[in-house]
C-alpha cells in the first residue's frame, strides 16, 4: 500500500511508521520537522500542516490510505481546539484528494466504563489529559458524521506505554477494556500492529474500535 501518515514523528506515529515500513508499505510521512525522520528507501517526507486542508490534499493525493496520528502536543494550552481544527483539516484534505480510506488515532477518554458514562467523565480522569481527551472525543463525533470516507477510529486502552511488539492483543468496540479489576494496557508497538492490520484487512469500517492485552 501507499500510506500517508500524518504525525509520523510522534509517539504513536513513529511506531506506525516503523510497522508499516517493516511490512513493505510505501509511506509518505507528513510532518512539521522532516529532520526527525529516519532514512528508509520506502519513506518520503512531506512538510504540510494539518490546519491547512489544501496542504493535506496535495500531500495525500494518490495514496491508498491516510493515517491521522496528529497531536498538537500535550504542552499546547489550546490542545482541544487545535486537535479539532487539525482533524477538520485532515478530513477535508483527504476528501478533496479523493482518498476514501482514513484511520484516525484517538484517545481512551471516549470509551465507556458503564452505560452512558465515558472514561473522560469519571472523577479520577487525570486533569492534565482532559483537554486533549475532549478534543479526541469531539473528533470521534466529527468523523461519525462523515458519509463519504471509509473511516476507522481507533482508541488505545487506558494505558499506552513503550514496550515490545508481541502482535498479540484483544479487540474491543466502544467499551474500555479491562485486565481483571485494572484497566487494560498495550505497548505503542502493538497499537501500531493493530493500526496497520486494520489498513491491510479492514474490519472496522465506519466504526470505532479499541485494543488491549
Amino acid at each position: 500500500m501507499k500510506i500517508a501518515l500524518i504525525g509520523a514523528t510522534g509517539f504513536v506515529g513513529s511506531a506506525v511508521l516503523q510497522e508499516a515500513l517493516n511490512r513493505g508499505h510505501a509511506v509518505t510521512a507528513i510532518v512539521r520537522h522532516p529532520d526527525k525522520l529516519p532514512q528508509h528507501p520506502a519513506l518520503t517526507a512531506q512538510v504540510a500542516s494539518a490546519y491547512q486542508a489544501h496542504q493535506i490534499t496535495a500531500a495525500v493525493d494518490a495514496h491508498d490510505a491516510v493515517v491521522h496520528a496528529f497531536n498538537p502536543g500535550w504542552g499546547d494550552p489550546d490542545i482541544r481546539a487545535h486537535f479539532i481544527e487539525g482533524t477538520r483539516g485532515i478530513i477535508a484534505g483527504t476528501k478533496a484528494a479523493g482518498v476514501r480510506r482514513l484511520l484516525i488515532v484517538g484517545g481512551a477518554g471516549s470509551l465507556y466504563v458503564a452505560p452512558g458514562l465515558q472514561l473522560l467523565d469519571t472523577p479520577d480522569f487525570p486533569a492534565a489529559y482532559k483537554e486533549g481527551a475532549e478534543g479526541a472525543r469531539q473528533a470521534l463525533q466529527l468523523i461519525r458524521e462523515e458519509t463519504q470516507l471509509d473511516w476507522t477510529f481507533i482508541s488505545p486502552p487506558a494505558l499506552l506505554e513503550p514496550g515490545p511488539r508481541s502482535g498479540k492483543f484483544r479487540l474491543g468496540a466502544d467499551q474500555l477494556l479491562m485486565d481483571g479489576a485494572a484497566p487494560a494496557r498495550i505497548s505503542v508497538a502493538d497499537l501500531a500492529v493493530a493500526i496497520v492490520d486494520e489498513l491491510e484487512q479492514p474490519r472496522h469500517l465506519r466504526r470505532r474500535f479499541t485494543v488491549g492485552y
